[in-house]
């Protein structure tokens, strides 16, 4: 979040921001201004979160700086610092969507409380960028590996998340044209397919629920797009790993080595392996060295040291244990049973 502390007088602004410096959570970035004119500067070259701006100054004042933020800037939320002699004149920025004022002198458990209350109004109409990009992140798995029905599940968490959110049609609208734009870039840097961004054009509707149709839209044209472009080559991302796992049975496969292969975040890939095999990774592997172990174990020329070095285990006695666990017999018994000594 960024705070700008705008006060003509020099000791007053340092105070600010030493208390705003106290705050949790800490502010990103405090900037400040001498007066409003500046302060304008600075909100159109870098957007603050929050303004904390005194009533009377030169140039352009506190009233002046409200109004014409309530103008160009809606969504950032402003805090009035006046004398007791301009509470009145305080008042009138109320008009301009001013909830807080402070009076001088300000103290630092005055200035927490007014920016935690500031701060939960800000949240009711914001959507913080790890969030959204968080979801698309999973909408990018999902549409990578086929998955339309996990797709499904998340675009009806995400309408719900949107909608309760707060943000206006029209923050909305460039929200969902970031996403859409940052997901064709990501799929793209998998050499998915190669197709122009979708841009926030495609939000079209005027209310909230229209922006979120269209928005589901696009992301089904993005998919339908990515299985043409693979032209029946696609290969099931589970199929691949269990193949990728049981050709290497005898090393030490990570989850994160096949989740990388599959082109799925370890953390994604691995619920989906659980979902779709009703297996944890570790529990297939043990399971398909077991298998293939049974196999050798049927050759009496193989010893079994050498069995389990061939199922990936260096440790004998790991091995001896780990087989009678799955098996319910040591290997030598499982010999003998065959008749082979």
């Amino acid at each position: 979040m960024h705070l700008l502390i705008v006060d003509d007088e020099p000791v007053i602004r340092r105070g600010l921001v030493k208390m705003a410096e106290q705050y949790s959570p800490a502010f990103a970035v405090i900037t400040t201004a001498e007066n409003g004119a500046k302060a304008l500067e600075l909100i159109r070259s870098h957007e603050p979160d929050i303004v904390l701006t005194d009533i009377r100054m030169p140039k352009m004042d506190g009233l002046e700086l409200c109004r014409r933020i309530h103008e160009e800037f809606p969504d950032i939320q402003t805090v009035i610092i006046s004398g007791f002699n301009d509470f009145e004149y305080a008042q009138k920025c109320l008009a301009y969507g001013v909830k807080q004022y402070l009076l001088k002198p300000v103290t630092k458990p005055e200035l927490h409380e007014a920016l935690d209350t500031v701060l939960k109004q800000k949240m009711k109409g914001y959507v913080p960028v790890s969030k959204y990009v968080e979801w698309v992140g999973k909408l990018e798995q999902c549409i990578w590996a086929n998955q339309s029905d996990e797709l499904a599940r998340y675009l009806e968490q995400w309408r719900g998340y949107c909608l309760d959110s707060g943000l206006s049609a029209a923050k909305l609208r460039e929200l969902l044209g970031d996403c859409i734009r940052l997901l064709v870039q990501r799929l793209q840097e998998r050499n998915a397919f190669s197709v122009s961004p979708e841009t926030k054009e495609a939000i079209a509707g005027h209310t909230k629920a229209e922006q979120l149709d269209d928005f589901e839209q696009s992301l089904r044209a993005i998919y339908r797009k990515l299985i043409s472009a693979r032209r029946g080559q696609f290969k099931d991302p589970m199929e691949e790993a269990k193949a990728y796992i049981d050709q290497r049975l005898s090393e030490e496969v990570t989850l994160e080595e096949v989740a990388e292969l599959v082109g799925l975040t370890p953390t994604y890939f691995s619920a989906l392996f659980k979902k779709m095999t009703s297996e944890t990774f570790v529990q297939y592997r043990i399971k398909r060295r077991m298998e293939k172990a049974l196999q050798l174990m049927a050759q009496s020329h193989i010893r079994i040291v050498d069995v389990a070095l061939e199922v990936g285990y260096d440790d004998y006695p790991h091995f001896t244990k780990t087989f009678k666990k799955i098996v319910g017999i040591s290997p030598s018994e499982y010999r003998s049973q065959l008749g082979i000594k």
